[in-house]
């Protein structure tokens, strides 16, 4: 059997404004307190491939129940559907766990899209944080990618096993559906990183594929 892998292409369209905070070490009087990430080569802004898996995998947990308690405790326990998809670097092994297992899938970084449909990449958001003692209010700039920004996505599926193709498929489709109804990045609870995953398309890139890829329903 040939090795096949799956290309998995959309865009990931920003609903509200998004803010996955970059390198803030230096800051000068009256500059942006919290800049986004970057492309270091064009400076625009990039979604990062491991911000997008950790949170589909985190989310995709929280549905299966097996969210860690702190930190990346716990992902040795995770169902073995999650693990085969995201993998693990845990060498414990039990009765529901399989040890260090590679990740099915491969993301690549997202990189914007439709710059000349914008008016402005960037955004700057006010935000305070209030002292429930004294009321003082300390005032800060969260810079954010403005909505309607678009930004290609680029997952590969390696096809390991056929007979787990489908079910592979389905999770991957619901956890871009927890993550539409969730957020991307920082400020979720105070709006920001709505998302939403368009023209979802997946094809064999390399091998040969017996069998229909199955549709990402998210």
């Amino acid at each position: 059997m040939s090795y096949t892998k799956i290309r998995i292409t959309g865009t990931i369209e920003i609903k509200t404004g998004l803010h996955i905070g970059g390198d803030d070490s230096f800051s000068a009087i009256g500059a942006i307190d919290s800049p986004v990430v970057r492309d270091p080569r064009t400076r625009e802004p990039v979604i990062p491939g491991s911000t997008l898996k950790g949170k589909l995998r985190t989310l995709l947990a929280r549905e299966k129940g097996t969210v860690p308690a702190k930190g990346t405790a716990g992902f040795e326990n995770d169902c073995p559907e999650i693990k085969r998809l995201f993998g693990s670097s845990s060498d414990t092994s039990n009765a529901e766990c399989t040890g260090i297992q590679m990740s099915r899938l491969q993301f690549s970084d997202c990189f914007l899209e439709n710059k000349k449909d914008l008016p402005q990449i960037f955004e700057n958001k006010f935000e305070n944080t209030i002292d429930r003692l004294s009321s003082v209010a300390n005032p800060r700039q969260i810079e954010r990618v403005v909505r309607g920004a678009e930004f290609g996505l680029e997952i590969i599926y390696n096809v390991e096993d056929h007979e787990q193709l489908e079910e592979d498929f389905e999770n991957i489709g619901t956890a871009m559906n927890l993550l539409e109804n969730d957020y991307l990045g920082g400020g979720g609870t105070r709006g920001n990183g709505r998302v939403l995953f368009k023209d979802l398309k997946a094809e064999p890139v390399t091998g040969d594929l017996k069998m229909t890829v199955p549709e990402l329903k998210n």
